[in-house]
């Protein structure tokens, strides 16, 4: 481990005509960290796009249909406050966690910690070199954990890229100390199968459990055989992070042979992900609920026992949903927000050809009570401005914005910027602001943009790909009341009881 120590606002109207060709080729990896392919979550190779593609993009821009390249746009009711840009760190920006004044953003180079104390100025406290995508992040306490999900030749933080092919080649958690924020510590690592493309923490008192979700196996990977249809558990003492160990490996989609129950894929389903294993899961430690996004699944399980959680209800969408990439709890656990990461975030999917229901959020009502409660689809929820074709743009990572008795939500689109939304109406959502920069690229597809969208004590925070860490604040009488709530600390995936 090595320690790293002038925007307009305009009015535009909406749609610009594209293209969906090549779009799920865009199902790509080819960043350094990574070795493994894996089709969500991970940095593209830049490519060029048709020449009429781009001269559409450029029409578009000259026609004030979409911002002009880097330019920044918003909703009157969205100041941009702060961005601090990229430093030591090159690597892709991912997610984020919060504690007390800090923030804490993942790289796939390591990790930043921010004191965000005065949110319109936030500094850098330290940043840690700890190569080993995508580094999801997460913080209890002291610890803070951090997920590798590429082929390491060890499970230090100075180990190179290796084959998974090779027995010797390691992935799963990282635990670092964090006491001293000015100098975080590495204390331990467990691998997992299939390593850790994403965790969900379960704290209690004495232990934190950590939901493990990872996928894409195969029969060549010694440490990731195929079905892999479940999640690995960890547990970790407080008081002894060096102990800690999985606990348990629950199968959640128990079937026959190696292709296990989850959803077949193609060509069974075409343009759809195979289930083999989960994307990512978010807690309702208060309800002992979580919800799953599993690839070509979507889940509602129960965690009243941590180390053996329980399905209760599992769903599909084979029509629109080409990949489960996340989910969201509204505050009353009667309602899930599911995401679909089509394209794997590499694509331009936020156009009129791809249309308001595919690679969007897919609301669903949780109906009935205890273990026979079921989700039920209600609507899509997609953003309403057409990106360019040179736009990575799809539903990514967002948190509830705590309003009581609304379900409202602020939520990361990549280049498609920020959008405010409120689905209290489970069949007519509708976005009441948002934020965005034009294209990274008017020639070339780039990935950028907001990978994720939180609200956290009054701010906005986003981690941009490209661009770094953005503070943003709105001002709507829908959202005013949020101010009230203050939280000691949030991992968005292991969501609080915003109102106990």
């Amino acid at each position: 481990m090595t320690l790293l120590n002038n925007h307009r606002t305009r009015r535009r109207r909406l749609g610009v005509a594209a293209t969906a060709a090549g779009l799920l080729a865009a199902l790509l990896t080819a960043g350094p960290a990574v070795a493994t392919p894996d089709p969500g979550d991970a940095p593209v190779t830049s490519e060029k796009v048709s020449k009429s593609e781009a001269a559409e993009a450029r029409a578009a821009i000259a026609s004030g249909e979409i911002p002009g390249q880097d330019e920044i746009v918003h909703s009157d009711n969205i100041q941009h406050l702060a961005n601090i840009p990229k430093d030591a760190l090159p690597g892709t920006n991912s997610d984020l966690a919060f504690q007390g004044k800090y923030a804490f953003a993942g790289n796939y180079d390591g990790f930043r910690i921010f004191d965000i104390s005065n949110p319109k100025a936030p500094k850098t406290v330290s940043q840690v070199l700890c190569p080993g995508s995508q580094n999801d992040i997460t913080v209890s306490g002291d610890l803070l954990f951090l997920s590798t999900d590429s082929s390491r030749s060890d499970n230090s933080c100075s180990s190179t890229t290796q084959p998974a092919t090779e027995k010797s080649s390691w992935e799963g958690m990282k635990v670092f100390d964090i006491s001293d924020k000015k100098n975080p510590k590495y204390v331990a690592a467990v691998e997992t199968a299939c390593g850790s493309h994403t965790h969900t923490l379960v704290p209690e008192r004495k232990n934190v459990y950590i939901y493990v979700s990872s996928y894409s196996p195969s029969a060549t990977f010694p440490d990731c055989q195929p079905p892999h249809d479940g999640i690995s558990i960890i547990k970790v003492p407080r008081k002894a992070p060096e102990k800690a160990a999985v606990v348990n490996f629950p199968v959640l989609f128990p079937g026959e042979g190696a292709d296990g129950g989850g959803n077949p894929g193609g060509p069974t389903n075409p343009g759809v992900s195979k289930t083999t294993g989960c994307h990512d899961i978010t807690v309702l430690p208060s309800k002992d609920l979580a919800a799953g996004a599993c690839m070509g699944d979507g889940i509602l399980f129960s965690i009243k026992d941590p180390e053996n959680p329980k399905i209760i209800d599992q769903v599909q969408d084979n029509v629109n949903f080409a990949f489960w990439h996340s989910a969201s709890f509204n505050q009353k656990a009667d309602k899930v927000v599911f995401t679909d990461e089509l394209g794997g975030g590499g694509a331009a999917t936020c156009n009129e050809a791809v249309g308001p229901n595919r690679g969007a959020d897919g609301i669903y009502d949780i109906v009935g009570k205890g273990d026979k409660r079921k989700l039920v689809f209600k609507s899509y929820f997609k953003i309403p401005r057409h990106q360019a074709d040179t736009e990575n743009c799809v539903a990514h990572n967002g948190s509830l914005i705590p309003v009581k008795g609304k379900d409202i939500m602020v939520q990361a689109w990549y280049q498609g910027g920020i959008s405010v939304w409120d689905f209290t109406n489970s069949s007519k959502p509708k976005e009441i602001a948002f934020f965005e920069r034009g294209p990274l690229s008017t020639t070339t597809m780039v990935t950028g943009g907001s990978w994720s969208a939180y609200y956290y004590n009054g701010y906005i925070y986003s981690n941009d790909i490209a661009k770094g860490f953005d503070v943003l604040k709105i001002n709507d009488r829908r959202t005013d009341p949020a101010k009230k709530n203050r939280l000691n600390e949030l991992n968005v995936q292991t969501q609080p009881d915003y109102f106990d």
